[in-house]
Order: C-alpha cells, then sequence, then structure tokens
C-alpha cells in the first residue's frame, strides 16, 4: 500500500519495508544483515517500550485502562504485573492493544517522516513481529516474511532462549501462520541454510530494493 505523505522527493521513489517472522523465523537476524548493508532500521519492539515510558504517550491511558497496581515501584509500567492482566484474558488483552498499535503506528510513522526530513534517501527498514495483526500494512511499501521449518525454528529458540520444544510449539499455534502472513508478504526469505547463505539472499533483495528506490 502506497502512502501519498512518502510519494516523490527529488524524483525518487521511497521505500518502506516491514520485516515480519514467527518466533524462531530469523527476523532479527535478517534485520542485522540489513543494518550491515547500510539500510536504516527501526525496531518496532523498541517504539513499544518508549511509549509505556511516564512520558510516553500509551502511559495515562494504561494506568486508566489497567489501574495503578501494573506500575512499578519508580512509577514506570512494570511489564511482569502487566502481563498476568492482559495474557491471562482476551478482553484485557484486546484493550490493551486499542490503546498501544496505533500510538504505535503513529510513532514509527513519525521516525520515518524525521529520517526522510533529515534526507534519508534509503529504504528504511521496520522490524514488525506484529504489523498484520497490529493493522500497520498502509505505513509500508513491501513486507518482507522471513520464514524458517519448524525442526529448524524449534532447534533455534532451544538454543537461543531455552525454550523446550512444546513451548515453542505452543507460541507458534498461538501466533499468526506462515500462510497467513504469506497473504500480506511481498517477499518471501526462507531462512533454511546457513547465515552465509540467508546473507547472500537478503543482500541480493536488499539490492533490488535500493534499485526500486532510485
Amino acid at each position: 500500500m502506497r502512502r501519498a505523505d512518502a510519494f516523490f522527493s527529488k524524483g525518487h521513489w521511497m521505500l518502506t519495508i516491514g520485516v515480519i517472522g514467527g518466533i524462531g523465523s530469523g527476523k532479527t537476524t535478517v534485520t542485522k544483515i540489513l543494518a550491515e548493508l547500510g539500510a536504516p532500521i527501526i525496531d518496532a519492539d523498541k517504539v513499544g517500550h518508549a511509549i509505556y515510558l511516564p512520558d510516553g504517550p500509551a502511559y495515562p491511558e494504561m494506568i486508566a485502562a489497567f489501574g495503578k497496581g501494573i506500575l512499578a515501584e519508580d512509577g514506570t509500567i512494570d511489564r511482569k504485573k502487566l502481563g498476568p492482566i492482559v495474557f491471562g484474558d482476551p478482553a484485557a488483552l484486546k484493550r490493551l492493544n486499542a490503546i498501544v498499535h496505533p500510538k504505535m503506528f503513529e510513532r514509527m510513522q513519525q521516525m520515518v517522516a524525521d529520517l526522510r526530513a533529515a534526507g534519508e534517501r534509503k529504504p528504511i527498514v521496520i522490524e514488525a513481529a506484529i504489523l498484520i495483526e497490529a493493522n500497520w500494512q498502509p505505513l509500508f511499501d513491501e513486507i518482507w516474511l522471513v520464514v524458517a521449518p519448524k525442526d529448524r525454528v524449534i532447534e533455534r529458540v532451544e538454543l537461543e532462549r531455552g525454550l523446550k520444544p512444546e513451548q515453542t510449539e505452543a507460541r507458534i499455534r498461538a501466533q499468526l501462520s506462515d500462510d497467513e502472513r504469506r497473504k500480506h508478504a511481498t517477499e518471501v526469505i526462507v531462512n533454511d541454510g546457513t547465515i552465509a547463505e540467508l546473507r547472500g539472499k537478503v543482500t541480493r533483495l536488499w539490492e533490488a530494493a535500493l534499485s526500486r528506490a532510485a
């Protein structure tokens, strides 16, 4: 979906690319490779953390919705207290998302606009695991999906996070399926080989994106 506000600048079409993928797919590795190749990166998770801060846009609504019981002693929102409230109650999770997702969208939109205003011409990459669930598609010109075989995902998550296979399987089931994600993807990066092979795939995609952006 093309954004009118990002239309033409100095005769160039400027791309915003979303990187998505399930747990253990390797989307963060893909984003790191893109950063090494010179892509400006925005991490949606970090944006999410920032809007929760006491001076962030979501803070007052979070207190209003969930009470002061979610606060740590220093007045910040304690995710360990918030977690059990929202993950045990679909209605509470929906309320949380309704507060947070639109504010994250606005913040990321502003970050893209600021980068463009500062003269950034390269495609801007946003790693956003929940892009589709949060309905952030209007922010992006392209969506790159990272997928990996299930056995590789389970192996990788056990190695990196110490989760047992059944814990990873439960998380995979709780997420959007890769089939559903594919419906929204412009490119699909199959992460089923070595890091060098992945770097080769990502480099080719990035070089093609640079030529599209110019």
